[in-house]
């Protein structure tokens, strides 16, 4: 998929969302800390002629073919190759200590998915690789080919909620003692033959979660999650916006996790003055999780699962 035919999910709710943080500032900064193919950006940089844009993306990649995108904004766009935790690298890179929003497009990259060899996509053999950024060491190969069977077994649990991770693992233990796993077919089938006919027939595609877990797990994403939203909230100015789009319970658990945080006082319940340090520094801006429309989602299938949340900072 080329940037001209890649279609932002949510592009208009986001600029929306974020509309009164940057007109609110005199010199607005957006970090786009999954920028992807530079869609999101794009439609910023295009909606208001004041904002700038600091965008990460661990895959070198994205990166270039986003910024090539980009480059008829001139120096309104700046390019950080780093895994989305690193938003004091972006500040720094604004020379701002906090910006006016910040956006998160969780998961894997349309990009990603549509590029065969990377190994993303349970649809077509290709290497088991599914690296956000090659220059990692760890492999899904690797992690088929070296992980005990109960961690195996956890990883496929905790990451893909799958309900046969045991019997997964236990047989790719097995068929690995034959030949090691290295293409993405033969895992396809051992998770088919693995999952009980029954349950093959429902929830979609039998490999779907095992495939997430590997993905997750290789790319350390619950992790960058739990790291970079506290470090966005910490951050962003007064009046500024933190935009999550997740893809997953998982993501959108954790994301749900922080904002709740943020928006609760601390102060013992019943007093009748709350202190300026116990007071909530964020309120949220959206009520629960919103999801893509039936109008979107027909135009942009990988629309259907989004869970968007998104808060604003109303003290310092």
């Amino acid at each position: 998929m080329t940037p001209a035919q890649h279609v932002p999910v949510l592009r208009e709710r986001v600029l929306a969302l974020l509309a009164p943080a940057i007109e609110a500032s005199t010199a607005p900064v957006i970090v786009d800390a999954t920028l992807g193919l530079g869609g999101h950006a794009e439609a910023m940089l295009q909606r208001f002629e004041q904002v700038r844009v600091v965008g990460i993306d661990r895959d070198p990649d994205a990166l270039r073919r986003a910024s090539e995108r980009l480059a008829p904004f001139g120096d309104r766009f700046v390019g950080v190759h780093a895994v989305y935790d690193a938003i004091a690298d972006a500040t720094a890179a604004a020379g701002v200590e906090r910006v006016a929003g910040l956006l998160f497009d969780l998961g894997v990259s349309s990009m990603q998915l549509d590029q065969a060899e990377r190994g993303f996509a349970y649809a077509q053999d290709a290497p088991l690789d599914m690296r956000m950024n090659p220059g990692d060491p760890l492999t899904a190969a690797d992690v088929l080919n070296t992980y005990e069977a109960a961690e195996l077994a956890r990883v496929l649990r905790e990451y893909g909620e799958e309900k046969f991770a045991r019997r997964i693992a236990d047989a790719v233990v097995r068929a690995r003692a034959e030949e090691p796993f290295t293409t993405s077919a033969r895992l396809v089938e051992l998770v088919r033959d693995a999952i009980p006919a029954p349950a093959r027939r429902t929830g979609g595609h039998p490999a779907k979660r095992t495939f997430q877990a590997l993905r997750i797990e290789v790319n350390d994403e619950l992790g960058a999650a739990r790291r970079a939203l506290p470090a966005a909230l910490e951050h962003t100015a007064v009046g500024g916006r933190v935009v999550v789009m997740a893809y997953h319970s998982l993501e959108d658990r954790i994301t749900k996790r922080v904002f709740a945080q943020a928006t609760t006082s601390t102060a013992p319940p019943g007093l009748p003055v709350v202190p300026a340090e116990h007071e909530a520094k964020f309120r949220l801006v959206t009520r629960g999780a919103e999801k893509a429309s039936d109008a979107e989602i027909a135009e942009n299938p990988r629309a259907k699962p989004v869970r968007l949340r998104a808060v604003e900072r109303i003290t310092a």
